[in-house]
């Protein structure tokens, strides 16, 4: 985040940072405090690691100490001033979802069913009547 404020006021910098922006449910949080501790991140500035401040909109600092990672520094967080929560957001994606349903598939389906009845399919075109199958 901080790399696009630098952009947008024309520095020729920029954060040098991860930032993570996440759903914090209880089976996030358990994930990414095993990813953390595969890295082996400390919480480097207040508040401390957990839900209750996520869910107020604060950042949460990490600094990495793992060989292949070490002073990589991330950023934890949850909300986003200005910006939808994530349940407004998954809300929104399952809406596009049946519209582009509605909107692409539907017709497609249609148009394949009007195919349908106007191939002759490879049994129609034999005639099976009765009659015919007993020469």
């Amino acid at each position: 985040m901080g790399g696009q404020a630098c952009v947008f006021y024309g520095a020729a910098e920029f954060s040098r940072d991860s930032d993570l922006v996440i759903l914090a449910d209880a089976e996030n949080l358990r994930r990414l405090q095993a990813a953390l501790s595969e890295l082996h991140a400390d919480c480097i500035a207040m508040p401390p690691f957990a839900a209750e401040f996520l869910e107020r909109g604060h950042a949460i600092h990490f600094r990495c100490r793992r060989p292949e990672a070490a002073g990589m520094r991330v950023d934890v967080m949850s909300k986003l001033r200005g910006v939808d929560p994530f349940s407004d957001a998954l809300a929104l994606e399952e809406r596009l979802e049946r519209e582009r349903d509605r909107l692409y598939w539907a017709p497609l389906k249609a148009e394949l069913e009007q195919l349908r009845h106007q191939v002759p399919s490879p049994r129609s075109s034999l005639d099976l009547k009765p009659d015919n199958l007993m020469t």
